[in-house]
C-alpha cells in the first residue's frame, strides 16, 4: 500500500515543491489539473499586465481523498497534523503499519491576492483525517463486510468459518484428497463423509482501513455468523416465562432455546438470570455437502382378506410378514448447519420384504360380539376412572350426567345375569361369546331377561343409584378371558 501524500505541481514557477522531505508523491486528476491550469493562466496574464501592483504569493489547496477541505498559507502545519495522527495511531495500534498521508493531496498555487482561513481548514483536517493501516477486506457479494490484518488472517477466518460446521479431521481429509487428486475410497455401511465445504460469494482484497476496524479471525467469524460483535442478553424479571421473553424479542420459543442450549421448555427461570436473545442474521452462507451410506428396513405390506365364514372380530394370520432390507446412499446438503436438500443417489435391495396376509371375519350374529365396543350410555361423562379408590380397587368406570337414563348393550351378546347383586344393586351381565363380558351396575330398572340375545346398542335398562352408590350413574366393566380390563382402552 502507498504511504505517500501528494502535492500538485506549481504551474506559475514551473517547478516542483516538496513539503515533506521523507515523502514524495504526485497525484494528478484531470479535473483538478484543468481548473488549476486555467486559474494559473489567468494569474500569469494578469501579472504581465500589472507588474507594478505587487508580487505573487503562494497558497496550498488541501484535499482529503476527493473532498476539498480548503486553502492554507503554510503547508508545514498540515505536515504537523499528519505526523500527530500517525504518532497517535502507532502508539495505540503497535501491531499495524499506519499511514495518515496517502489520502492527503496538497496542491500549491501562485496568486496575487488570496485570503486563507488557515485555522478553520486545519481544524477540519484534524477532525476528518484518519490514520489508516494496510488490511485485507473480506467481501460478501462484492461488498466489504469485515477487515482483517492480512491475507493470513483472511485464510484463517475462512477456515474457522468452515470449522463451525465440520470437524478439523473432516476438513483436513477433504483438503488432502483435493490437493492430491485422489479418488475417494468406497464408503462402508454406517459411514458418512464430507464432499465439499464452501462459503458462498466471498472474496478477499488488499485495502486500507482505520486500525480500530480491523478484527481478529475469531471476532470476524462471530460477526459473520451473527451479524453482531456482542451478544444481546436479557435479564429475567419477576413473572417472566420463556414464551413471553421470546415474543418480546421477535423470536419463537424454539429459536430462544436454540440460542440457550442450557435451557429447555421446563427450565425454572431465576430472577436476574441472563438469557441470550441475539437474533442471528448470518452475513455469509457456509454450504456443506456430504454423503452417507446406510442399511435400512423395508417395511412389509399388510394385506387384509375378508372372510364371511368367520365371525366379525376374529382374525387369522394367513401369512406372517417380514421386513426387507436395502442399502441406500444419500447426498445431503446443509446451509449454515440446516439441511436444505437430501436425495437418494443409489439404492440396492438386499432382501425383499414378505407381505403379511390377515383374514378378517365379517359374519355378524346378534349373540356374538364384534369386539368393537360402543359407549353404553346416552352421552355423559366419566365421574370416576378405573383404579385405586377409597382404599379399594375400582374395577370399572362410572358414567354420570347423560342426556337420558337409557343403558345400552355395548356389543352383541347373550344376557347371563339380570337382577340384584349386593353392592352392585341391580346389574346386568352380557356374555359376548368371543372372550369378552360386560357388566352394567346400579340400574334403577332392568329391561332384559337371562338367556335373551341383545344386539349392540339396544336398550337393556335404566340408569339409577341402587346398591353401594352415591348418586345416579352407571358402573361399567369389561372382562377379557376372565380378567378385568380398562374400558377406556376400547372406546
Amino acid at each position: 500500500m502507498s504511504s505517500k501524500w501528494n502535492k500538485k505541481r506549481d504551474f506559475a514557477k514551473q517547478n516542483t515543491t516538496s513539503l515533506l522531505q521523507n515523502h514524495r508523491g504526485m497525484i494528478k486528476t484531470a479535473t483538478v489539473t484543468a481548473i488549476l491550469l486555467s486559474s494559473v493562466t489567468f494569474n500569469l496574464a494578469f501579472a504581465k499586465g500589472s507588474e507594478d501592483k505587487g508580487s505573487l504569493d503562494k497558497i496550498y489547496h488541501i484535499y482529503l481523498a476527493k473532498n476539498y477541505i480548503g486553502a492554507v498559507s503554510n503547508a508545514d502545519a498540515v505536515e504537523n497534523i499528519i505526523e500527530e495522527k500517525e504518532k497517535e495511531a502507532k502508539s495505540k495500534f503497535k501491531e499495524y503499519s499506519v499511514d495518515a498521508q496517502s489520502s492527503i493531496s496538497i496542491i500549491p498555487e501562485q496568486v496575487f491576492s488570496y485570503k486563507t482561513n488557515d485555522q478553520e481548514v486545519l481544524n477540519t483536517l484534524k477532525e476528518q483525517l484518519v490514520a489508516k493501516a494496510d488490511a485485507f477486506a473480506l467481501s460478501v457479494n462484492g461488498q466489504p463486510v469485515v477487515y482483517l490484518k492480512d491475507s493470513s488472517d483472511y485464510e484463517k477466518t475462512i477456515k474457522l468459518l468452515k470449522l463451525q460446521f465440520v470437524t478439523e479431521e473432516q476438513l483436513t481429509q477433504l483438503e488432502s484428497y483435493k490437493q492430491n487428486g485422489q479418488p475417494l475410497p468406497a464408503l462402508k455401511v454406517g459411514q458418512e463423509r464430507i464432499l465439499d465445504v464452501k462459503i458462498e460469494s466471498v472474496t478477499g482484497t488488499e485495502t486500507e482501513i482505520a486500525p480500530n476496524k480491523i478484527l481478529t479471525p475469531e471476532k470476524a467469524v462471530q460477526y459473520l455468523q451473527t451479524g453482531t460483535l456482542e451478544k444481546e442478553l436479557y435479564t429475567v424479571q419477576a413473572g417472566d416465562v420463556l414464551g413471553a421473553i421470546a415474543m418480546k424479542h421477535n423470536l419463537r420459543t424454539a429459536e430462544l432455546l436454540e440460542l440457550n442450549p442450557d435451557l429447555n421448555e421446563n427450565s425454572l427461570l431465576q430472577i436476574g438470570q441472563e438469557i441470550n436473545v441475539t437474533v442471528l442474521k448470518p452475513l455469509v452462507n457456509v454450504q456443506v455437502v456430504q454423503e452417507k451410506l446406510l442399511n435400512e428396513n423395508i417395511n412389509y405390506e399388510k394385506i387384509v382378506e375378508e372372510d364371511s365364514t368367520m365371525y366379525k372380530g376374529e382374525t387369522v394370520i394367513k401369512q406372517q410378514g417380514a421386513d426387507g432390507e436395502k442399502q441406500t446412499s444419500y447426498l445431503i446438503t446443509a446451509v449454515n448447519g440446516k439441511v436444505t436438500e437430501k436425495s437418494v443417489t443409489k439404492e440396492v435391495v438386499l432382501k425383499e420384504p414378505i407381505k403379511q396376509v390377515v383374514r378378517v371375519g365379517t359374519k355378524v350374529i346378534s349373540s356374538r360380539g364384534t369386539g368393537d365396543f360402543s359407549w353404553p350410555a346416552v352421552g355423559g361423562y366419566i365421574s370416576s376412572s378405573m383404579g385405586s379408590r377409597w382404599g379399594s380397587y375400582h374395577r370399572g368406570i362410572d358414567i354420570a350426567g347423560p342426556s337420558n337414563y337409557n343403558i345400552k348393550a355395548s356389543d352383541n351378546g347373550v344376557v347371563t345375569a339380570a337382577g340384584w347383586d349386593g353392592s352392585y344393586g341391580y346389574r346386568i351381565i352380557i356374555n359376548h361369546n368371543n372372550g369378552y363380558k360386560t357388566i352394567y351396575a346400579h340400574l334403577s330398572k332392568i329391561n332384559v331377561k337371562v338367556g335373551q340375545i341383545v344386539p349392540k346398542g339396544s336398550v337393556i335398562g335404566i340408569m339409577g343409584s341402587t346398591g353401594n352408590s352415591t348418586g345416579t350413574h352407571l358402573h361399567f366393566e369389561i372382562h377379557k378371558n376372565g380378567s378385568v380390563v380398562n374400558p377406556l382402552s376400547y372406546f
